[in-house]
């Protein structure tokens, strides 16, 4: 491993599971996704040192990728200054104008679970519908400083994202729309919409999680240009479509 991100003073929780299973990503394949629990808050400063490891959230849990036949696995980061708009980026955007982007304190409702079943069960994401506890537990509690960003037509909820955020940093957890109205493309609208209010605000690095090459439900992060992706243990940017990657000096 060369150059690996460096968490040194990064409280590093405790480890509750490491049981292989079959991969999420790719069929045939055994996965270990070590998973650490957190009591306390994690301080922003030591969040950016987690995510540079590619670490992901679920509830107050992190966890990335150890498995030890496969490094498939790669996270995924959008260095947000010099993040540019494709022509269809672009397009998306314009076609979303008429919403309106709020970010505020993680909600639980009856009708964001409604919405987020609506979406898992109508893309096939999972078969049966989760509960209130389940989406609270999931992404609602949370060991890091979490937002949410919500997407309104006039009074009416579309969307609803969930970002966890550092100092300089942060890292999209999850995002659910309405499948009603998927001709507005907000998975792609989100990104680009949170990528906006992150550099408004001065942060640094959007994470957005693993990128799988031969995965079509993580390959698409790869559209996003430039980004940064970490292979055996370093941050390699890429700049274009069948560039050749340049090496990253910092985490």
């Amino acid at each position: 491993m060369k150059h690996p991100p460096n968490p040194q003073n990064a409280p590093q929780g405790v480890l509750v599971d490491q049981t292989p299973h079959a991969c999420p990503y790719l069929e045939g394949r055994t996965a270990v996704l070590p998973l650490r629990w957190y009591p306390e808050r994690i301080g922003p400063d030591d969040f950016d040192e987690l995510l540079a490891q590619a670490d992901r959230r679920v509830g107050r849990t992190l966890y990335h990728p150890a498995c030890p036949s496969c490094s498939a696995c790669q996270g995924i980061r959008v260095p947000i200054e010099d993040f540019a708009f494709s022509r269809s980026q672009r397009r998306t955007w314009k076609r979303n104008m008429d919403l309106r982007v709020v970010a505020g304190p993680p909600l639980v409702d009856k009708h964001r679970v409604r919405l987020f079943n609506k979406h898992k069960l109508s893309r096939s994401l999972g078969e049966r519908a989760i509960s209130q506890s389940r989406y609270r537990d999931w992404l609602a509690v949370s060991c890091a400083d979490t937002i949410e960003t919500r997407y309104m037509l006039g009074d009416k909820l579309l969307a609803v994202g969930i970002l966890d955020l550092g100092r300089r940093d942060a890292s999209s957890v999850y995002f659910y729309f309405d499948p009603d109205v998927s001709e507005r493309r907000l998975g792609v609208f989100s990104v680009l919409a949170e990528i906006a209010w992150l550099k408004r605000n001065g942060y640094r690095h959007y994470y957005l999680g693993l990128y799988v090459a031969d995965c079509a439900q993580l390959s698409y992060k790869a559209t996003y240009f430039p980004h940064e992706r970490l292979v055996e243990g370093r941050w390699w940017r890429y700049d274009a479509r069948g560039a050749a990657p340049t090496a990253v000096d910092q985490p």
